[in-house]
């Protein structure tokens, strides 16, 4: 098994468990869909396969998504933040995104749009 390599490694920063959250994006769309966590291993299998690979911190193993669901992730683009702390994915998704079934694990928090700034004024 290779390692993943040294100049990808070496600009990572990860937490003291090892691990980077992951935003994963629709490529097509830009929707945000997901956020999951990698460590070097899931990064490197996620590389070497193109297919999006996380560690689960629940279950504390390596997962496929759509392994086992079909609801795949074929990986575009893997994009490090400038801390090398956050990892963005870019990925052409195959069927819901969430395990509930929907497209993405984000919804708003009530049914009234947000204005522009609400966020920022709160």
């Amino acid at each position: 098994m290779r390692a993943l390599d040294p100049e990808i490694a070496d600009r990572l920063h990860p937490d003291e468990h090892g691990l980077v959250p992951v935003v994963v994006q629709s490529a097509d769309t830009a929707e945000v869909l997901m956020l999951a966590w990698m460590d070097v291993e899931a990064l490197r299998r996620t590389l070497a396969s193109g297919q999006a690979t996380y560690w689960s911190r629940s279950r504390g193993t390596y997962w496929v998504k759509g392994a086992t669901s079909g609801n795949r992730q074929t990986v575009t683009e893997v994009l490090l933040d400038c801390d090398g702390d956050t990892i963005l994915l870019r990925v052409e998704q195959t069927g819901p995104a969430c395990h509930t079934g929907s497209r993405t694990c984000f919804s708003t928090l009530h049914d009234e749009p947000a204005a522009p700034d609400s966020l920022a004024q709160t």
